[in-house]
Formats: C-alpha cells, structure tokens, sequence
C-alpha cells in the first residue's frame, strides 16, 4: 500500500479534535457542577458539586499539561525538555487511569521531539491495557541516542491490529479519524528523529519501544 497522503491541515485538525475529545468530559463536568453549586439548596450536594468540580479540574488540567508536551510546540525549535517533566505530567496523565506506572529514566534533559515520542509511546501503551495494569517505563542512559522500553501489563492485553499500518503510514488517509491520529503521528515523529517504534505482545504483556534506526 502507498503511503499515506494526509495533508498538513487534516493533520492539524485531527490532532485538534483528539485533544478536545480528550478534555471535553472534564470540562463538561465542571460546567455541570457549577450548575449544581448555583441552583441547589442542599448542602450535601453542593458539597458533592464542589468535589466534582475539583477532580475534573484537575483531570483537565494534567490531560492538557500531557498534550502541551506530547502534541504541542513546547519550547523553541531544536529545544531539549527535562526529563523530570516528561515524568510528573505523565504520572499526573496515568494518575487519571486505572493503571500504575514505573520510571526509569537518567535526572537529564532530551531532544523535544525525543520526549514527544516518548510520550506519545506511553499513550499508545495505555491502549494495550484497556482494562488497566501497571506500566512500566525506561530511558537509557544515552539521551543524545536513547532508547525507550514501555511494558504494559494487564488483563486482556492487546495490540490492536491497525497500530503498525498507521505506525508506517500504510493506510488510507480517509481511514484515519481523530482517534488514530495520535498513532499515525507517533509514527511520523519517529521518522523525524531516525527511529524505529517496536510492538510486541506476550499473554498478557504488550511491549511498546523505539531505538535509533541502524
């Protein structure tokens, strides 16, 4: 198959709409909280509201900080992200889910295309572990030519087939939407930095990599 022709405004748009899917639920529970804390009378509710509006604030807020990094134009061209950054907006992001997490990774900054990829390796982990587990990530030492090595565990662990078509661009530009967006752009980070993303699944552990292309 040839690769795909997606234009740089339907990337643009796509990337949009996911983070808005992302964002949208939060968000719309604190529209919906403040509609309580206005019209109710009763106290445990109002206080019910008030906690509602607080977790998804805070749902927004890391799922946002997350997609600065992950999807935006954190810092100048050719920047370098600290590490330790890439960590607490991560564990923020995961701390959302049903899924704990390990981080192994050198007290450094990297490349901000590096940290991009990396991250967006760990969304695509989570997706192998729909009903959550544990997620275990590593950084080698090397920051100039990393490699990283995400092992996500859990019931039903799974690679969905699609994931190396749209890794490669092996796939119609009409067959992605706002949600394979994010995998087809994991894949043109990589080529961006001259890396190879690595899937692999064994019962109920899938392993999500990337290392220098040789």
């Amino acid at each position: 198959m040839s690769q795909t022709n997606l234009s740089e405004l339907e990337l643009a748009a796509l990337l949009c709409s996911r983070v808005c899917h992302d964002v949208i639920s939060p968000v719309g529970a604190i529209a919906n909280g403040l509609e309580v804390l206005e019209d109710e009378k009763d106290e445990q509710m109002k206080e019910f509201a008030m906690d509602l509006i607080k977790k998804s604030a805070t749902q927004a807020s890391a799922k946002l900080q997350f997609a600065r990094l992950a999807f935006g134009a954190a810092g100048s061209a050719g920047a370098h992200i600290d590490l330790m950054d890439a960590k607490y907006v991560t564990e923020a992001f995961i701390g959302n889910e049903k899924v704990t997490m390990s981080w192994q990774a050198p007290v450094a900054t990297m490349g901000k295309n590096k940290v991009k990829l990396l991250l967006n390796l760990v969304l695509i982990a989570l997706t192998t572990i729909p009903r959550g587990g544990h997620l275990d990530i590593s950084v080698d030492d090397d920051v100039e030519n990393p490699a990283f090595l995400l092992k996500a565990k859990g019931k039903a662990a799974k690679i969905q087939p699609n994931l190396n078509a749209l890794l490669h661009a092996e796939i119609d530009a009409d067959e992605i939407d706002a949600r394979d967006v994010q995998v087809y752009y994991t894949g043109l980070i990589a080529r961006e930095i001259d890396m190879d993303v690595i899937l692999d699944i064994d019962g109920e552990e899938a392993t999500v990599g990337a290392v220098a292309k040789e």
